[in-house]
């Protein structure tokens, strides 16, 4: 009792980790989720502790971070189809990448709360990863070339990026805990929980989350250093090509599908296509209504009126105990692009640069961490690991579906690790945690 009510701030944020896990039922429309409704919870939480230990919530540096997207949000909502489109748009944007984050980073008090929330991660990675290896062996996952074996864990057939975003970033956390300075069970643990995940990644036949989770984890193992990214990095490509070669996972349709890779100009399949068709539509749009976009939720409505005659109806969804179903097209899949069209070039600056300076933030702690004596490497490949794979993935996605509130959780990660020590006070939780980077070795002179 006495460990779990050490612990007691941080669990409103593992129940929303936990409720991912939960079966959403076939044939769901991929929007929000249980978890969503408890991540509102948390951001109440969060508040009324504010108002009970009269603190000042954040300091200014955080708040202009974090608080810098409600500026191109607000404009474009006011500019939305309609009114109730607008509060719906508003209402999303400020849970991903305003409030959320910054709940979890007034939750979060020390490394141990950190740690405990991203093998959170791995455990959900694992769960979710499971789900779907079976989903694959026994023919019962997602319709994908004809063949009901894509791995889509619990989130169906309408979320097929569902699972892949849960096990990269489970993943990306693994490799993180498994490289930094930690105790020897944690890194062993860690690097056998990452290799675990690949064979699921690779089930989910989501080129964006390879790629996504590639670079990420290549920016890792540079980060934790030279030797260290040498000797890991061999490690991970040996055992990766005997798990998914070695136990049958080289299959003629994964090979297809990583082979697509490379030749996504010269013969494009459908789904190619249509994201270069809504790429196109999303440029125009932002052409015509360069500084405040068409507004919150409109890329729907402007899409046909910019959008060639090569884009399909829509995308075919069938399996993992959902019947066959066209679904719309309704964002162009590039989180950035979404944002241009949608907000303008002032909503951009806006929500890029909060990322960017989250990411030079969280960048600059780890490399503080580094040069010291102090613990805490584990932690900063963590955050910065997870906000590089989500600016990567953005590329190729974009926000939605139940999974989206990891997002926002990653995002608050990455600001605790970046920012905690210029909004929270020092702590010392008995393994030498402070409360953030530049309190690694205070925590104990606090008290």
């Amino acid at each position: 009792m006495t460990r779990v009510g050490a612990h007691a701030p941080v669990l409103p944020l593992l129940a929303v980790v936990v409720l991912l896990a939960l079966p959403l039922g076939p044939g769901g429309e991929g929007g929000a989720g249980p978890a969503d409704a408890v991540s509102a919870v948390v951001v109440l939480f969060c508040a009324v502790r504010l108002v009970r230990d009269r603190r000042r919530p954040l300091s200014p540096t955080a708040a202009v971070v974090l608080g810098l997207p409600v500026l191109g949000v607000t404009v474009a909502a006011m500019g939305a189809v309609s009114p109730g489109e607008g509060l719906t748009g508003l209402g999303r944007y400020l849970q991903v990448f305003v409030l959320v984050p910054a709940a979890v980073l007034l939750l979060l008090r020390d490394r141990a709360d950190f740690r405990l929330l991203a093998w959170s991660f791995v455990g959900l990675a694992v769960w979710q990863g499971a789900v779907g290896v079976h989903q694959y062996a026994t023919g019962t996952g997602a319709s994908y070339q004809g063949r009901p074996v894509r791995a889509v864990g619990t989130f169906g057939a309408q979320d097929v990026m569902g699972m892949a975003t849960v096990v990269s970033l489970g993943l990306v956390c693994a490799v993180g805990l498994a490289l930094g300075a930690g105790p020897v069970r944690q890194r062993v643990i860690g690097l056998a929980c990452a290799l675990v995940l690949l064979p699921p990644l690779a089930l989910s036949f989501s080129r964006g989350a390879w790629i996504a989770t590639a670079v990420t984890v290549t920016a890792q193992l540079l980060l934790s250093g030279l030797r260290r990214a040498l000797t890991a990095g061999a490690v991970l490509a040996a055992v990766g090509v005997i798990v998914v070669g070695g136990f049958g996972l080289g299959t003629a349709m994964l090979q297809e599908r990583i082979s697509s890779i490379t030749r996504v100009t010269d013969a494009p399949d459908q789904s190619v296509t249509d994201r270069y068709t809504m790429w196109a539509a999303a440029t125009g749009m932002w052409g015509e209504h360069p500084v405040t976009g068409v507004g919150l939720k409109g890329f729907p409505e402007h899409r046909d009126s910019h959008a060639s005659l090569a884009l399909s109806a829509g995308s075919d969804t069938e399996g993992a105990g959902a019947a066959f179903r066209k679904q719309p097209l309704l964002s162009p899949h590039n989180m950035y692009l979404l944002i241009l069209s949608e907000q303008g070039l002032l909503g951009l600056l806006a929500l890029a640069g909060s990322w960017l300076a989250l990411l030079l933030c969280a960048v600059r702690a780890l490399w503080r961490t580094r040069r010291s004596p102090a613990p805490g490497l584990d932690c900063g490949l963590v955050a910065c690991g997870l906000l590089v794979w989500q600016l990567t993935d953005f590329a190729y996605a974009d926000i939605g579906g139940p999974s989206t509130v990891l997002t926002a959780m990653c995002f608050g990660l990455a600001a605790w690790w970046g920012l905690a020590a210029a909004s929270t006070r020092p702590r010392s939780d008995g393994a030498g945690a402070g409360s953030g980077p530049r309190a690694l070795a205070k925590g104990a002179a606090a008290r």
